[in-house]
C-alpha cells in the first residue's frame, strides 16, 4: 500500500501528493447540502438566523478533516552508518471514526531501525497526519503508517505505537469516559528481535 515512490527524478526526496486508494477530494456543495438535510432531519430549522451559515461550516469542517495534507518525504543516505532506533513520539492527530463519523483524538509513536537510508525527522508527523485525515479505523491507520514506512525506507524494523480516545465509544454507546484505545504494529526486526522490540516498546511507553 504505496502512497509515495522512492525513486522520482531527485532520488532523496519522496512526493506523496498523489491520490491513496481511491480517495477524492470532498464534494463542498454537495456536503453543504447534505448538513442542510440533517438539520432538517433532527429537527432544527436551517432557515434560522443561528443555523443559516452551519452547512456551510460543517462541509468545511469535513473538508478540513478528510484532506490528506500532501507533503514531500525528504529521504537521505544513511552515509554514517547509524544502527540505533530512530523513534519520534508524542505525535498528536484527530482522524474520523469511519463507523460514526466522530472523531478520535490522541497520540502516535513511530520508529524505525535503519537501513540504507534515512527520513527527515518531522516527515514520520507528516506520515500520521496524511492517514488520520480520512475515514479511519485506528488498527487500520496503524498498518497503514508502519508500512508506508517499509515500503518506502526498507528499514530494518518498524514500529507504530497508537493510543487514542475515540468519542464514539466515550460519547455514547458504552459512554465510557476516558477510555483509551492502544494499537501497534511491529515490523522486520522490531517484531522478531525480542531485544529490539522492547526498546521500541519501552521508548513508546516513555512517550
Amino acid at each position: 500500500m504505496t502512497v509515495a515512490a522512492l525513486h522520482p527524478a531527485d532520488p532523496d526526496e519522496v512526493d506523496s501528493t498523489e491520490e491513496s486508494e481511491g480517495w477524492s477530494p470532498v464534494d463542498l456543495p454537495a456536503a453543504q447540502a447534505a448538513a442542510r438535510a440533517l438539520l432538517h432531519a433532527i429537527g432544527a430549522d436551517p432557515d434560522r438566523e443561528e443555523l443559516r451559515d452551519t452547512p456551510r461550516r460543517v462541509a468545511a469542517a469535513y473538508a478540513e478533516l478528510l484532506s490528506p495534507r500532501p507533503f514531500v518525504a525528504t529521504a537521505f543516505p544513511n552515509d554514517e552508518r547509524y544502527e540505533g532506533l530512530v523513534v519520534v513520539s508524542q505525535i498528536a492527530f484527530t482522524s474520523l471514526c469511519e463507523h460514526h463519523l466522530l472523531p478520535f483524538t490522541g497520540e502516535a509513536t513511530v520508529g524505525y531501525l535503519p537501513g540504507d537510508r534515512l527520513l527527515g525527522l518531522s516527515k514520520l508527523a507528516h506520515v500520521v497526519a496524511y492517514f488520520a485525515r480520512r475515514l479511519q479505523v485506528q488498527e487500520r491507520m496503524t498498518m497503514q503508517i508502519a508500512r508506508w514506512l517499509e515500503d518506502e525506507l526498507s528499514p530494518l524494523g518498524v514500529g507504530v505505537v497508537v493510543v487514542a480516545e475515540h468519542s464514539c465509544m466515550t460519547m455514547r454507546g458504552a459512554q465510557a469516559r476516558g477510555a483509551r484505545t492502544t494499537t501497534s504494529a511491529l515490523l522486520g526486526v522490531l517484531r522478531d528481535d525480542p531485544s529490539a522490540r522492547a526498546e521500541f516498546m519501552a521508548a513508546a511507553a516513555r512517550g
